[in-house]
Order: structure tokens, then C-alpha cells, then sequence
């Protein structure tokens, strides 16, 4: 017990690369956050237009990045002891007050956005205070993030004291700082490198639960709305982009990105994988939203310009995040595939351009073949490599 508040090193011990997974309270930990992403999910749902989607954009962001910090610091350090079970409990309720003022975030509720924000980060800054105490290696990198998510947590305090539209200023500085910590780290995040076993495991369980919320747009609409031939087609499409979505996805993850820092020290490529899902992950949710729409609309009627376009920019998105991924090889390296995800972006682009007039399920019957041939693709050129390789 005499170690309950002192964290330790998880990372830099080859022995563990196959033993290092996700703990129980990481799993506990990401609940709060399938509640915050569906408090994003309904904001964008009753505001569609393009200012809702500006807004939904500017509320995601701290949500994702206060999930990014702990589970980057989890990933470092021990996830077991004392005191980080108790730091990351009140973690747990800072966002979920963080999710309790979503709804309002940029309104009436943006001071308790604001504080619930800060409060989660200075808990952050409190684990690295702690870590850069009691971890000698870890001290130059630890003390320099606890100073830069200070400063920014700091910013965020003050800003709840501030009027709009100052405080929204403040919340821009603050997260320039935040993502600005880790990016003038590099030097420092050389001796460690995160781990490349349980990283992709937590960012695919955050890509699964933001998969989940498309999940539940599918199932809200088909239960809210009368069953109709057409409407039924377009729930069965709707699941077919959220199914090749986690398809393209997952067939393709893997720890390239951290082991291209540890073996090339190459930090800009795991810079790279981790800032590139910021759009993936804001583009699934968006696409959720879009399908939701879709299946309680008019089936006879055409969509309108607000909910044709947030439809077709959520596939955009995660389609090119997507081929950015595979471009710069953080996931399964192969440019083909990146040719063909930003190839079959633009054509749901077109779509997007011509698709005006369209019926509902013809436009989502659309974009879900597009999404469904990037999958047979994939199953094509595996079996060719592996045809070659007999």
C-alpha cells in the first residue's frame, strides 16, 4: 500500500508488448464518453445546417482531446494504482458534467462546459505532476506536458469568467495550446514511445463507440418511422456504411505508427495516425446523424440541402481520413488503397453536387455501393498479394 499514489513506467519493457491490454477501468472510463458523443450526435441532429455543424465541430473537439490525454498518459504509466483509480474517478465526473452542458455548450450552458473542460485537464495535470515526480526518466517529458495542459486548463478557467464572445477566443487559444504541447514534444517522446500494443487498441474502442452511435441511428429511425419498402431499404443501407466503415477500418489497423518512432524515430508519422482521427471519428458520427435523418424523412420526398450535404460530408471525411491513413502507411502501407478511398471520396463528393432532387434511398443506396466497393476492393487485392506470395 506504501505505493498507492505512485505511478509507474508501462512502457520500454519489450517482455510486455504481448501482455499489455486495456484495463477495466479504461473500459469504465470510456462509458461517460458513449454519452457525451450521443449528447454531440442529438445537438447536430437538431441543427444541421452548416452552422450546427461548425458548432458540433467546435463542442467535439475538447471531448475527443480530454479522452486523447488520459488514455496517452495511460498508455505511459501504470493504469492500476490507487491514485490514478481515484484521479480518473473524478475525471469520470468532470465529463460527464463536461456532457450534461453539451447541449447548450456554446449557449447558455458554456461556463459549465468551460469549468467541467478545465476541471478534467487539471486532473490530467495532477497525473503528470505526479509522474514527473516519481518517475526520474519520465520527468523532462511529463513536467513539460503537465506545464503546456496547465496553461491551456488555466485559459479555459479563466475563460467562464469571461463574456462571449472573449470566452470562445479563449477556448481557441486554449486548445492551440493543447495541441500544440505534444506536437513541440517530439524531442522528449523519444525515450517514451507509447506502447504499440494497447494504442491502436484504445483508439479502435473510441472508433467503436463512435461506430456504436451510428448504430443507434439506424435502429432510432427504423423504430420512429412506418415501415415502408423504401425506408426499410434505406435502414438496410444505412447499416451497410456503418458495417464497411469498421470494415475499412479495422482490416487495416495495426501499430505501424508507433513502431515507425521506435525503430526510424519518425514522430511525425505517429503525429500523423493520432491527429487523422480527429476527422475519421467526427466524420462517423456525422454520418450517423445523416442516416438518421434519411430514415425518419419523407421517403417520397427529397432530402433537404442541410441533411444531403451532412450525409455526404461524413463519408467524405471518413473516407479521407481514411486515405490519408493508408498514404503515409500508419495503417496496413499500401498507397492503392489510399488512391482508392480518396478516388471514392470525390465520388460521393459528386454525388453530393448532383444528388439534388434525389430520393433518400437512392442517394444513401448511392454512397453505400460506393462504400461497399471499397471493401471488395480490399478482399481483391488481398487475395491477388496472396496469390502472389503461394
Amino acid at each position: 500500500m506504501k505505493n498507492w499514489w505512485q505511478p509507474q513506467l508501462r512502457i520500454g519493457d519489450e517482455t510486455e508488448a504481448e501482455q499489455r491490454r486495456v484495463t477495466w477501468m479504461e473500459l469504465f472510463y470510456d462509458l461517460v464518453y458513449v454519452v457525451a458523443v450521443a449528447q454531440l450526435a442529438h445537438n447536430l441532429y437538431e441543427n444541421s445546417s452548416i452552422t450546427g455543424f461548425i458548432s458540433f465541430i467546435a463542442l467535439f473537439i475538447p471531448v475527443w482531446w480530454s479522452w486523447i490525454g488520459t488514455t496517452l498518459y495511460a498508455n505511459r504509466f501504470d493504469t492500476d494504482d490507487i491514485g490514478h483509480r481515484l484521479l480518473t474517478g473524478v475525471q469520470i465526473l468532470a465529463i460527464a458534467a463536461l456532457a450534461v452542458n453539451i447541449h447548450y455548450g456554446l449557449g447558455k450552458t458554456s461556463v459549465g462546459f468551460a469549468l467541467a473542460y478545465a476541471a478534467s485537464r487539471f486532473v490530467l495535470v495532477v497525473e503528470y505532476a505526479r509522474a514527473a515526480k516519481h518517475i526520474p526518466v519520465a520527468r523532462p517529458l511529463a513536467s513539460y506536458y503537465a506545464k503546456g495542459f496547465a496553461i491551456a486548463a488555466g485559459l479555459w478557467f479563466i475563460s467562464a469568467f469571461i463574456p462571449v464572445p472573449w470566452r470562445f477566443v479563449l477556448w481557441g487559444i486554449a486548445m492551440i495550446i493543447d495541441f500544440a504541447t505534444p506536437l513541440t514534444a517530439s524531442h522528449l517522446q523519444m525515450g517514451l514511445i507509447p506502447h504499440p500494443e494497447h494504442l491502436p487498441e484504445r483508439f479502435g474502442l473510441f472508433t467503436i463507440i463512435v461506430l456504436g452511435e451510428a448504430i443507434v441511428a439506424v435502429v432510432d429511425g427504423v423504430a420512429e418511422q412506418q415501415w415502408e419498402v423504401k425506408s426499410a431499404i434505406a435502414a438496410v443501407f444505412g447499416f451497410a456504411i456503418a458495417f464497411t466503415l469498421w470494415w475499412m477500418y479495422f482490416e487495416n489497423i495495426g501499430s505501424s505508427a508507433i513502431l515507425a518512432v521506435r525503430n526510424e524515430g519518425n514522430v511525425r508519422t505517429f503525429n500523423t495516425w493520432l491527429y487523422t482521427h480527429l476527422p475519421l471519428v467526427i466524420g462517423i458520427v456525422t454520418t450517423g446523424v445523416a442516416v438518421e435523418h434519411v430514415l425518419l424523412g419523407n421517403p417520397n420526398v427529397a432530402l433537404p440541402t442541410a441533411e444531403r450535404w451532412l450525409l455526404c460530408v461524413g463519408v467524405i471525411l471518413c473516407l479521407f481520413a481514411l486515405g490519408i491513413l493508408h498514404r503515409t502507411g500508419v495503417i496496413k502501407h499500401c498507397k492503392v488503397r489510399s488512391g482508392y478511398r480518396i478516388g471514392a471520396a470525390a465520388v460521393v463528393l459528386l454525388v453530393g453536387i448532383v444528388g439534388e432532387g434525389w430520393l433518400p434511398v437512392v442517394k444513401i443506396g448511392i454512397i453505400a455501393l460506393v462504400c461497399i466497393s471499397q471493401v471488395i476492393q480490399d478482399l481483391s487485392q488481398s487475395r491477388a498479394f496472396a496469390a502472389l506470395n503461394t
